[in-house]
């Protein structure tokens, strides 16, 4: 039978296992300060994103500008208030649409996806948002 070994009197059989609990914990308090920071920049481009084809419909639906300018319109507020790889990231297209009730509305669509902290894992979270305004009449 195999003699059980004990430490000599004296030593802590735990010693020396704080350093590795320091360590793992660490590694997950990181991971978790990350991911709130990814989610952080998420809600914000998606909200700079919104805004921006907002005015990009505001801009379109003025009387004598065409409504395809909307979305050119919307890429210049999103490389402004943010950065222009957000913007190259982004599909955004201009249209005309009527609603129920008979007014012309310009709306503003963009497509595209969230910058990840991480750069290996690329762009994985999808945006898509929409802006509409009223056209006016000339």
């Amino acid at each position: 039978m195999l003699a059980e070994r004990r430490p000599p009197a004296g030593r802590d059989p735990e010693r020396g296992s704080a350093v590795v609990d320091f360590v793992l914990v660490s590694l997950l308090v990181v991971a978790l300060l990350l991911a709130v920071l990814q989610v952080a920049v998420y809600a914000h481009v998606r909200n700079v994103v919104t805004a921006s084809a907002q005015d990009g419909a505001r801009y379109a639906a003025n009387a004598d500008v065409p409504s395809s300018a909307g979305a050119g319109r919307t890429l210049q507020v999103v490389a402004r208030a943010t950065s222009q790889q957000t913007a190259d990231g982004l599909d955004c297209t201009s249209t005309q649409q009527q609603d129920p009730s008979g007014l012309t509305l310009v709306v503003v669509r963009c497509t595209g996806s969230v910058p990840s902290l991480f750069a290996a894992l690329g762009d994985l979270l999808p945006m898509d948002v929409t802006g509409r305004s009223v056209e006016e009449a000339p």
